[in-house]
C-alpha cells in the first residue's frame, strides 16, 4: 500500500523515453523470477505459468510491421498489476518460439513501446520510472484532460517508432479476471492519429488494434487460504468468527462469509459517512420490491461510493461528471496538484510559515483522495459475479478486494496484498481490428468521425469481452 503524504512535493514531470536494449535484455532475463516472486522474495506465490492462444497472428502482425506494411498497436486487458509482466513474458518467450515454429521470420527486440500511469512511481518509487524508461515506458498522467508530452510521444512512437505500442484501453487494472472495465478513448484516438500521420507523411502503412485478453487461473484451488483470509477480514472487522463444523456445502458457507462481511463493512461505512461527513444516508434504499439481497448491497454500495466521492469532490471543487472511474481519474488529478506543486518553482526557497501551509494542503489533499482510492477498488463489482460463476477465482477476487478496502483504512504499508496460491495466466490473442478502413470511411464529417472512433472503441471492447466468454 502507498504511504501517507504529510508533506508537499515536487512537481511530477515527465520521464522521457530512453529505450535500451541491454537493461530490456536483462529485464526479460529476470522476468520468470519477478512474475514468481515479485516484490516478496519470502512469499513464492505469484505466476508460474504462462501461455498464450493465437499467438501466430501476433507473428504475422510483426513480420508485416517489420516489413514496412503495417502499423499496430496492441489493446490488453488490465485485470491486475502483474499484466504488464504478463506481456513482456508474451513478446520475449512465447512470440519466438511460436515464429519460429511456424517459420515466421522475426527480427529481434521483439518488443514493444507501452504506456504506463505516471502515478505507479509515486506508491513504487523513482526506480520504476528508471527501468520503464529504459525498456519502453511512456508515463501518462490519467486524470489530465490533456497530458500533451505523453500523448504527443505516444503518437509519435505509434506512427514512426521502431516497435509496436501496447496501451491497455481500461485505464486501470479492476480486479476482475473476467469483467471489462468501460474503455477509455484513448486507443481509438491514438489510432485515428496514426493514419492521418501517415496519410500526411505519404505513407501506405495500414493501422490496426489487436485486442488481447489476461485472465488468470489458479493452479491449485486455494479454498483453504480463502479461509484464512475470510477469518483474518472478520477478526479485522470485529466479527464473531462463523461455526463452520457440519457444513457440508464449502462454496455456499463462502458465499454467506463474504455477504457478512460486505453487510458489515457497508453498514459500518455508512454510518462513518454519515456521522463524520454529514452525508444524506436513508437507512433504507429504494429498490425494487422482487430485489434480491446481493441486488440490495450493490444498491447500497453504488449510493456509498458516490457519497464517497462525493466528499473528495467538494473538498477539491471537482464538478461529479461521468461514472465512476471518471470521476476517479479527475480527483486524483486534483489531488495531484495539491500534492506536487507544479506553481512552486523551488519547495526549499518557500519560508518556514508557507512551507507548513504547503505542506499542510498537501497532507489533506492525500487523506482526501483516501475517499477516491475506496471507491477505486470496487468499481468493477457486479451483483452476480459469484453468483453466475462460483469459481475459486472469482471468490478470491472479491475477497482481496475487501482486504484492499480494510488495509486502506488501516493505512497498511506491510506485507501487502496476500498471495493465495501459485497461478497461471492465459493471454489470448484477438483478431485485428483495422483503423484504416474506419477513417477512410468517416473522412468529411466531424461527426461521422466522432461515431467511427466511438464505433472502434465499442469493438475493441466487445472483443476483449468474447475473449473472456469464450475460455
Amino acid at each position: 500500500m502507498p504511504k501517507s503524504i504529510h508533506s508537499t512535493q515536487p512537481p511530477l514531470k515527465f520521464i522521457p523515453q530512453r529505450f535500451n536494449p541491454l537493461i530490456l535484455h536483462i529485464f526479460r532475463w529476470l522476468l520468470p523470477i519477478v512474475l514468481r516472486f515479485r516484490t516478496r522474495p519470502w512469499l513464492p506465490a505469484g505466476i508460474v505459468q504462462v501461455e498464450a492462444q493465437n499467438v501466430e497472428i501476433l507473428a504475422k502482425l510483426y513480420q508485416q510491421f517489420q516489413s514496412g506494411n503495417i502499423r499496430f498497436l496492441i489493446a490488453f486487458r488490465h485485470p491486475e498489476v502483474e499484466d504488464p509482466l504478463c506481456m513482456l513474458y508474451l513478446l520475449s518467450h512465447i512470440l519466438p518460439k511460436v515464429a519460429r515454429q511456424h517459420k515466421i521470420k522475426l527480427q529481434q527486440p521483439l518488443h514493444s513501446y507501452f504506456l504506463y500511469d505516471r502515478g505507479m512511481t509515486v506508491w513504487a518509487g523513482d526506480w520504476l520510472g528508471w527501468l520503464f524508461s529504459r525498456v519502453g515506458g511512456v508515463p501518462i498522467r490519467r486524470g489530465r484532460r490533456l497530458d500533451r508530452q505523453a500523448i504527443q510521444r505516444a503518437r509519435e512512437l505509434f506512427s514512426n517508432g521502431e516497435m509496436p505500442i501496447a496501451v491497455a484501453p481500461e485505464g486501470g487494472n479492476n480486479g476482475h479476471s473476467e469483467i471489462v472495465s468501460p474503455l477509455e478513448p484513448g486507443v481509438a484516438q491514438l489510432g485515428f492519429w496514426c493514419v492521418e500521420d501517415l496519410q500526411k507523411a505519404h505513407r501506405s502503412e495500414a493501422v490496426v488494434i489487436v485486442p488481447v485478453g489476461i485472465q488468470y487461473s489458479y493452479i491449485e484451488q486455494p479454498w483453504s487460504k480463502l479461509n484464512w483470509l475470510l477469518t483474518k477480514l472478520e477478526a479485522d472487522s470485529g466479527l464473531e468468527p462463523v461455526d463452520q463444523s457440519g457444513s457440508n456445502k464449502q462454496r455456499d458457507l463462502y458465499y454467506q462469509r463474504i455477504c457478512r462481511l460486505a453487510e458489515h463493512f457497508m453498514t459500518e461505512m455508512e454510518e462513518f459517512y454519515r456521522r463524520f461527513y454529514h452525508q444524506d444516508i436513508p437507512k433504507t434504499i429504494s429498490i425494487h420490491a422482487s430485489a434480491r439481497p446481493n441486488e440490495i448491497l450493490i444498491a447500497r454500495l453504488h449510493r456509498l461510493m458516490d457519497k464517497a466521492l462525493h466528499v473528495a469532490e467538494q473538498y477539491f471543487a471537482v464538478q461529479a461528471q461521468g461514472n465512476f472511474i471518471d470521476r476517479c481519474r479527475r480527483l486524483e488529478e486534483a489531488g495531484w496538484n495539491y500534492i506536487y506543486r507544479d506553481d512552486i518553482t523551488n519547495i526549499n526557497t518557500l519560508s518556514p510559515f508557507n512551507r507548513g501551509l504547503a505542506d499542510w494542503v498537501a497532507s489533506e489533499a492525500d487523506l482526501n483522495m483516501q475517499h477516491m482510492r475506496l471507491v477505486e477498488s470496487f468499481v468493477a463489482v457486479t451483483a452476480n459475479y459469484i453468483q453466475e460463476k462460483p469459481t475459486a477465482e472469482r471468490f478470491a477476487e472479491t475477497t482481496l478486494l475487501m482486504f484492499d478496502m480494510l488495509s486502506r483504512i488501516q493505512e497498511s504499508t506491510l506485507p501487502g496484498r496476500p498471495r493465495l496460491g501459485l497461478r497461471k495466466a492465459m493471454i489470448t490473442i484477438g483478431e485485428p481490428i483495422s483503423v484504416t478502413e474506419r477513417w477512410k470511411q468517416s473522412q468529411g464529417d466531424r461527426s461521422a468521425t466522432r461515431q467511427a472512433m466511438s464505433q472502434l472503441t465499442k469493438d475493441t471492447y466487445t472483443a476483449l469481452q468474447s475473449m473472456i466468454d469464450n475460455n
